[in-house]
């Protein structure tokens, strides 16, 4: 029996990152396992069989002091385990966003790029124009020099 569905590992490469440095640190290593374990469906089936077990084998009298001071030390310190992971997520959202915000810098800038590259464009666009009006204005109405000859063009014999 698994504890939880095995999740791929993170596409993203800023959680990768993230990933890699977290698995750096024993005591992270260790509190992913014990939420890993206490997220899942496999811890739940432990604590019946074990409340089962301890009810039924009356390991204790009614009311169970020991079971519920056993119960309660092990729910303050999964209280602080949901903290951490809680935390974890909060972290992996913070380096998403970071990046994010990296991508945004950075397309701001190609778009910025782009916004002058576009106004050069015009600008030659509108020399262009200008000059294809200025050799325009220039032929003759006629259609051309005389003799038959373009402008810039020799005759044709």
């Amino acid at each position: 029996m698994s504890v939880r569905p095995v999740l791929s590992d993170p596409l993203h490469p800023a959680l990768l990152e993230h990933a890699a440095r977290r698995s750096a640190r024993l005591q992270n290593r260790i509190a992913d396992r014990i939420t890993k374990f206490a997220g899942s469906m496999l811890f739940v089936y432990v604590h019946i069989l074990w409340f089962g077990l301890w009810i039924g084998f009356r390991v204790e009298h009614y009311p169970f002091g020991l079971l519920t001071m056993i119960v309660s030390l092990e729910a303050i310190f999964l209280s602080t385990f949901v903290m951490i992971s809680q935390n974890r997520a909060d972290e992996k959202r913070q380096v998403l966003a970071d990046n994010q915000w990296k991508i945004v810098q950075t397309e701001e800038s190609q778009n910025e790029e782009l916004i002058q590259l576009s106004h050069k464009i015009l600008d030659l666009t509108t020399a262009i124009h200008q000059m294809a009006s200025s050799i325009t204005e220039a032929v003759p109405p006629g259609g051309g020099a005389p003799g038959g000859a373009s402008p810039g063009l020799p005759a044709a014999d």
